[in-house]
């Protein structure tokens, strides 16, 4: 038997109605995970759950971390292990509007389903030992960071808007964005020494397989472990001709071929850009003092996953 904390953000899309939270509980319980749930109560509450968790857990009192909720959450669950400077495990339950961290891994993203496969995964001790972004000092994010058109939608359009609408509210919002967005004067610097001069519309710096259910990178492309980040850079288009190019390599997940487009590999790289440029950071808001280093932390924390099955 194992004693879990179980951290749920009660406004997450999925779990609008209590009888999810019940059958995540139930699920649980038959593998003989004990959970104590913790509701969430305000942006940023996740961060110190988990450091209270963390002190339960050098107390022999608590075994691992479970995170219900959207990406958000399990930024803020990660971002208390990393300031609290702990390993614990943590069980993704994804409940969120897109849930691209849990698509980009191919979780389960049925609560009650997602739970019993956390629950077996933990008896046995299954761990993915994966790679965190931090941004700038002491910012934190578990698959991206991001700035431009398709970023500011996530914590921009209002919790009841997802709710109602789910994924097509991301879309909606993001096409509105990028009409209205103008070019971001950026210079690019990576840990090779690599200098890029654009005008962009998109920038990304990511560790998944799957970017607001739009970017799509293959899995010889992703390995979540090996202290490399992707980067996505997209000049803006000057004419819908060009609009037409970036928007045809987005959707045949072709980012090699689009001279619109640049994608790289690195283990850290630094952005100068106007000062205040919003970002995002797993769907949460983060602002540019005008010169950021984006720098990829290896193997910072574990999931409970069984990666052979995925």
């Amino acid at each position: 038997m194992k004693n879990v904390i179980l951290i749920v953000n009660p406004v997450s899309g999925k779990l609008k109605g209590k009888a999810a939270l019940f059958s995540v509980i139930e699920a649980l319980s038959a593998k003989d995970i004990v959970p104590t749930v913790l509701l969430t109560r305000e942006r940023g509450h996740a961060i110190s759950l988990a450091k209270d968790a963390v002190r339960l857990n050098a107390e022999g009192r608590c075994d691992a971390i479970l995170c219900c909720g959207g990406d958000g959450t399990l930024n803020e669950v990660l971002t208390g292990l990393r300031e609290a400077h702990s390993k614990m495990p943590v069980g993704y339950i994804p409940a969120g509007t897109t849930n691209d961290f849990a698509n980009g891994l191919g979780l389960p993203l049925d609560p009650p389903e997602a739970a019993r496969e956390i629950a077996e995964n933990l008896n046995r001790r299954k761990l993915l030992n994966f790679d965190l972004g931090r941004f700038g000092a002491d910012r934190f994010f578990s698959y991206i960071a991001s700035f431009g058109a398709f970023s500011s939608p996530s914590y921009t359009t209002p919790q009841s808007v997802k709710n109602s609408l789910g994924y097509l509210a991301y879309v909606m919002s993001g096409v509105n964005d990028f009409f209205k967005i103008k070019p971001i004067r950026t210079t690019c610097t990576t840990s090779e020494g690599k200098r890029i001069i654009s005008d962009l519309a998109f920038g990304a710096v990511s560790n998944t397989r799957s970017v607001g259910g739009v970017v799509k990178l293959g899995e010889d492309e992703v390995d979540m472990c090996d202290g490399l980040f992707e980067v996505v850079l997209v000049t803006m288009p000057k004419d819908p001709a060009e609009l037409s190019q970036i928007a045809m390599a987005v959707m045949q997940s072709d980012l090699h071929n689009c001279k619109l487009i640049k994608f790289f590999r690195t283990r850290h790289v630094t952005f100068e850009m106007p000062k205040g440029t919003p970002w995002t950071l797993d769907g949460e808001k983060a602002i540019c003092p005008g010169k950021i280093t984006v720098t990829n932390i290896p193997h910072a924390a574990n999931l409970v996953l069984d990666v052979k099955k995925k």
